[in-house]
């Protein structure tokens, strides 16, 4: 790796620019979407190809336990290869010294891409549209909320005091004037993102207390999904400069909206470099009509991946800014699929059921397994809903469990996930439900305590 600086995008050579290089951040995105890996001199990474973390790393719950995942070979913890990727080297500009940041892909020792490490699992779908001679195209949406610093897991969650000295005020979504309440966390977000070379598209106030949306530019799924692995942190950086903190938990505050991540979806013909969605004419093709049917037939399988944890499902409250179905419709952000206004290159497909709190590799590639089956299999959608689809049925699952039942019972969608991949995650998220059972609520105190 000689002369390894001199390969580097160009914005972490600008950054780097009249100044010394201290340290390297090694790392890779675990299945919560945490950031693992390891902290070294910039002369010890530039002298290694690689390192080493155990396989263990993804079998850990958000809560810090086992999920019995390792397979026949028991859990001998066995040592990845762990490979950069000099492509997506960046600033880590809140740092007190001048520290760069690369995410590493991981390999067992016979160089094969390990299964369930969710960046391979995202390049694998990746590679599945390309081999039928597409090129996926995304671009998603993050919400988030800033909210007072909170130590205390007993006390409730509480918007962040504004610039003005008073908390931040919901329902106030798209004012400039909330967004100016929270100027000096954006202006950090904005120096941040700019130091390391991404480019934000808008912020936006949205309807929660505290809460703001930022918008990336549509490109290729894997380094859209390494930009807001990255922003994650980025913004909780941010947040943390200014006495408050930045949370992607899908529904933090009681009634307030909850933090999506929606997804919008575009499909480019390798070949013609034509939006596949859009025919000569610039109308609607059969392959747009099939990618909205394999997403209303398969997301409910892949739900237990875009929202991974208890708290996830009470995001999906009717009248609350989240769908409660898979109606599709134009223009329509009360269904969980939405095509939104656009000229005929830019036609696209929006997943509306994907929360903040998913791992952005496996959120965004589960999302392009079932669009991907749909094109497979060639099934038209339902009837365009017309109205407030908050009207109809809710299908979406209310509860982990019923998530993980749909999930495990989805050999297509294993198929093209990875079954190693679907095996593992299955495992670890079944833990983590179990651990959550046994936890006794103090709703459960305060109403039954005394009263059954």
């Amino acid at each position: 790796m000689a002369d390894w600086l001199s390969t580097i995008p160009e914005a972490a050579q600008d950054y780097l620019a009249g100044k010394r290089l201290d340290e390297v951040e090694c790392i890779i995105s675990d299945l919560p979407g945490i950031a693992r890996g390891k902290a070294v001199p910039a002369s010890k990474f530039a002298r290694q190809d690689y390192f080493h973390l155990p396989d263990s790393i993804f079998y850990q719950t958000i809560t810090g336990d086992w999920g019995e995942a390792a397979g026949a070979e028991g859990f001998i913890e066995r040592d990845m290869i762990l490979r950069p990727d000099m492509d997506t080297c960046t600033a880590a500009p809140w740092t007190g010294d001048y520290t760069l940041q690369v995410i590493h892909d991981a390999y067992d020792r016979k160089g094969k891409p390990i299964p369930y490490a969710p960046r391979n699992v995202l390049k694998r779908v990746v590679e599945l549209y390309r081999a039928k001679g597409w090129e996926p195209v995304v671009a998603p949406e993050m919400e988030f909320f800033l909210v007072a610093r909170n130590i205390d897991p007993a006390k409730s969650i509480e918007p962040m005091m504004g610039r003005s000295g008073r908390p931040a005020a919901a329902r106030q979504a798209y004012s400039m004037t909330a967004v100016d309440e929270f100027g000096p966390v954006i202006d950090d977000i904005y120096d941040f993102a700019e130091a390391q070379g991404f480019e934000i598209d808008g912020i936006t106030q949205e309807g929660g207390a505290g809460q703001l949306e930022i918008n990336l530019r549509h490109g290729d799924p894997v380094k859209l999904a390494d930009e807001v692995f990255y922003f994650k942190r980025l913004i909780r950086e941010a947040a943390l400069r200014h006495d408050c903190f930045a949370t992607f938990m899908a529904k933090p505050i009681a009634d307030e909206p909850g933090s999506a991540m929606h997804i919008h979806h575009s499909v480019i013909d390798i070949a013609t470099g034509q939006n596949l969605f859009s025919g000569p004419q610039g109308g609607e093709t059969d392959a747009f009509f099939h990618f909205i049917a394999g997403l209303q037939n398969h997301l409910p399988s892949a739900i237990a991946v875009q929202a991974p944890y208890v708290n996830s499902y009470r995001r999906y409250v009717k009248d609350h800014a989240a769908p409660i179905n898979l109606e599709w419709g134009r223009d329509n952000r009360t269904t969980g699929i939405r095509v939104p206004l656009s000229d005929p290159a830019s036609r696209r497909v929006e997943n509306r059921i994907a929360g903040m709190d998913c791992n952005p590799y496996l959120g965004i590639a589960a999302s392009l397994a079932c669009g991907y089956l749909g094109l497979i299999e060639e099934k038209r959608p339902d009837r365009q809903f017309k109205g407030d689809a908050y009207e109809g049925e809710g299908d979406i699952p209310s509860v982990m469990g019923d998530a993980l039942d749909l999930f495990e019972d989805a050999p297509k969608l294993h198929e093209v996930l990875g079954a190693d991949f679907a095996r593992v995650y299955s495992i670890v998220k079944r833990a983590e439900y179990t651990e959550f059972l046994q936890v006794i609520s103090p709703w459960e105190r305060e109403h039954l305590l005394l009263n059954v």
